[in-house]
């Protein structure tokens, strides 16, 4: 059964036929299992590759699990991450940061989902007090949950506070290739180049099949990764089917021709919607995500046909998300009926 295709997340999307043929491949014959085969070992360097000659790779099911498995690298029990309101870790992890972590949350004001160095210097409080939570760990989303982008300076703004104050600066980065091609640059000027200590690199939303993974740019935050990535039950006992997915994505630079398509699509609709009557569009569209307002009429209409989802129930705002699959067709489609609904209203 084929579900209509929609807007609603870049999760609903297949996987991509390169990488379906990557898994064939690797389905042939014996390797030793738990990321100690040749597959495993060899991705490291496609890694590298991307992220610099210092990057170190740990393969996972989730991004849930990737952002856990940070937090444990890089923070004790009585510390804390700050991060923005709209984090995936404060609003779609359902409190795993705090519950398996044991990383204390601190809620950072925030503009179009981004946090400025002012907002986090304004929590990092009570240093040394042995009563309260040390703030320990600052984690961005990159792309942000509302589709925007942190350029090159406002990240190095980030890092230098953080670093100055002796604390580590994670990247939530389930769409960090939709940002990286949103700016024109490489993986590892997006990360290593400004200084970012961990990565959680998103594979899933970008044509893989549940894979993930932390990137340790820091050395400093590696040791023990591996115990933990076992304890935080996130340790694959096939490793090879994580790893050559990845070697597909990263090694011929796939991962950059599906995100810039994603984003591509998200600026058609985009453009083709911003002046019609009735609606709004309420974010920059920087990445791969279309927010917008318009009357619940229009969007119940909508929603008969396609799938996305309803951001905000007070203000009626919605998420229209496209994927590396989004064809010019789909959006074609989506465009004309968006029309139609508010011509009805």
């Amino acid at each position: 059964m084929t579900e209509q295709r929609g807007f609603a997340s870049d999760n609903n999307a297949g996987v991509h036929p390169d990488v379906l043929a990557a898994l064939a491949r690797a389905n042939v014959g014996h390797v030793s299992g738990y990321g100690h085969d040749p597959y495993t070992e060899r991705v490291q360097a496609t890694f590298r590759a991307q992220f610099g000659p210092h990057a170190s790779a740990y393969l996972v099911f989730n991004g849930s699990g990737a952002n856990v498995l940070c937090m444990r690298a890089a923070c004790r029990r009585f510390e804390a991450a700050i991060c923005a309101p709209t984090a995936h870790v404060n609003v779609d992890e359902c409190g795993a940061p705090e519950a398996i972590a044991g990383v204390k949350l601190l809620i950072a004001e925030a503009s179009n989902g981004k946090l400025a160095p002012e907002a986090v210097e304004r929590l990092i409080v009570r240093v040394g007090d042995e009563h309260a939570v040390q703030p320990r760990l600052v984690t961005i989303s990159q792309a942000t949950e509302l589709g925007t982008v942190y350029s090159l300076d406002e990240l190095r703004a980030l890092v230098e506070l953080a670093h100055s104050r002796r604390m580590v600066v994670h990247v939530d980065g389930a769409r960090l290739a939709n940002a990286a091609a949103s700016l024109g640059v490489s993986l590892r000027a997006l990360t290593t180049d400004v200084g970012i200590d961990l990565v959680s690199f998103g594979g899933t939303k970008n044509g893989l099949l549940g894979a993930e993974a932390v990137v340790v740019l820091n050395s400093e935050l590696g040791s023990g990764l591996d115990f933990l990535r076992k304890q935080t039950l996130q340790l694959a006992s096939k490793m090879r089917y994580l790893a050559v997915q990845f070697e597909a994505l990263l090694g011929e630079g796939l991962w950059l021709r599906l995100a810039s398509h994603a984003n591509a699509m998200a600026a058609k609709l985009a453009e083709a919607v911003r002046d019609l009557s009735g609606l709004e569009i309420t974010q920059p569209v920087q990445a791969n995500a279309v927010f917008a307002v318009l009357p619940a009429q229009a969007t119940a209409a909508l929603q008969e046909r396609f799938r996305f989802y309803v951001w905000d129930e007070h203000t009626g705002e919605v998420r229209w998300m496209c994927s590396w699959d989004t064809t010019e067709e789909d959006v074609e489609a989506f465009v004309a009926a968006v029309r139609a609904a508010l011509a009805d209203c």
